[in-house]
């Protein structure tokens, strides 16, 4: 990425404010591509290392367990740091934190280094997502779910990228090649340094001197409000990664259990799944942003259960076809959540989005943890029908109070 093409004059600062930066917004959504490919090489390592160290499944899962934790509970402290305090160049630094552990997970010696490893390829990801979303929003011109959603698709095809890229790179291979995507993490750092070079050209001044103006024009809902409707996206948000823990973590074994395919059957199966998943994120944001955010997130969640509760009892072709909607609609929730959060609490982008990517991150390591204790205990398919209820708690988005209208959008900076 060259230079010039994110170093627009300061002095065009109120001539930018409702102009939606593309090239920042691709930027942003490449880097975040690049970082869910590396995320998503922890899993694909785990057969080759549980045979290297002679690792349990107990261990083997610690290993999820400490990446996930890592993950999402320094998001929203990172958030909340960097709201008051910002600092431009957070991206790149976290972007090194995550090629350490890269190197370090190639060259692991023992159980006891691979999590180490984890860490500091978790801590970058605490970095990057509140961060980059504050970025995104920052880039939106007001436009702040289409913005979401162009950052969301990157990390989406990333996660689906991935696994695809470690078979191929990395398996029968060993743990070393994975010294290969250390290479995304440099263009990935590089990138994001540019970013924080234009980030600390348009933003540090422009804050000070319109926060007092910011905080006067934002819509403040009653401190009850604001907590009964935090309450209420928590819940959808549960509903939405326990859901999508099922059939990320257990699809494959659901297919294979159920119709007898063959692994390679499968996973090309959990791929167009995946694929659905990165390209419904780009749906959430900009109807969001047309038509309300509230209407989103009830449509999303509620409106994906017909497909859910069909799907145990589908063919396999059906099945198919269920999954590719189910990923579609349900994908499209997260980027309208997250800005109507923001939304609630003006002021707090970097807090807010480091609390929901945490959230999404934590839940998805706890609904995969749960649910394949319930799969040892009965079946796959047992799990795949309970949680074909769970979209129905989308019924709830209709408490959320209706932003519409209200003054805080195009003006408000992060």
């Amino acid at each position: 990425m060259q230079t010039q093409e994110l170093s627009i004059p300061a002095t065009a600062g109120s001539r930018q404010a409702g102009k939606t930066l593309y090239t920042v917004l691709l930027a942003i959504s490449i880097s975040h591509l690049l970082n869910d490919i590396i995320q998503s090489l922890i899993p694909s390592i785990y057969p080759s290392v549980k045979d290297t160290f002679h690792l349990t499944f107990t261990q083997v899962g610690f290993i999820t367990l400490t990446f996930q934790l890592t993950a999402s509970l320094l998001q929203p402290l990172v958030g909340f740091y960097t709201d008051r305090r910002p600092r431009p160049f957070s991206l790149a630094i976290g972007m090194s934190f995550t090629l350490l552990g890269l190197v370090l997970l190639s060259a692991a010696w023992n159980f006891a280094s691979l999590l180490l490893a984890v860490c500091l390829v978790g801590a970058g990801s605490a970095v990057f997502h509140p961060e980059a979303s504050r970025l995104a929003h920052l880039a939106s011109g007001g436009r702040h779910g289409l913005a979401q959603s162009v950052f969301q698709v990157g990390g989406n095809a990333g996660s689906s990228l991935g696994p695809l890229l470690a078979a191929v790179i990395i398996a029968h291979r060993g743990q070393s090649r994975i010294l290969w995507f250390s290479l995304a993490a440099l263009v990935a750092r590089f990138t994001l340094r540019e970013l924080g070079k234009w980030y600390k050209q348009h933003t540090l001044d422009r804050r000070r001197r319109h926060r007092d103006q910011r905080l006067e024009h934002a819509a403040v809902l009653p401190p009850q409000k604001v907590i009964l409707s935090l309450a209420i996206l928590m819940v959808l948000l549960f509903s939405k990664y326990f859901y999508l823990a099922s059939l990320t973590s257990y699809y494959t074994f659901y297919l294979i259990a159920k119709f007898h395919v063959s692994i390679r059957n499968a996973q090309v199966h959990l791929f167009l799944f995946l694929f659905s998943v990165a390209a419904g994120a780009l749906i959430g944001g900009p109807v969001g942003d047309r038509f309300g955010r509230k209407y989103v997130i009830w449509g999303s969640i509620l409106g994906v259960a017909p497909f859910t509760l069909l799907l145990p009892y589908a063919s396999l072709p059906g099945t198919g076809i269920l999954t590719v909607c189910i990923g579609l609609i349900l994908s499209s929730a997260f980027s309208a959540m997250l800005v109507y959060a923001q939304e609630l609490m003006p002021g707090r982008v970097g807090m807010v989005s480091g609390l929901f990517f945490g959230l999404a991150f934590g839940m998805g390591g706890i609904g995969s943890a749960v649910l394949g204790r319930i799969a040892d205990y009965t079946s796959v398919q047992f799990v795949f029908r309970v949680c074909s209820f769970l979209p129905l708690l989308g019924l709830c988005a209709g408490f959320l109070p209706d932003l519409n209208g209200r003054k805080h959008n195009r003006e408000i900076l992060p």
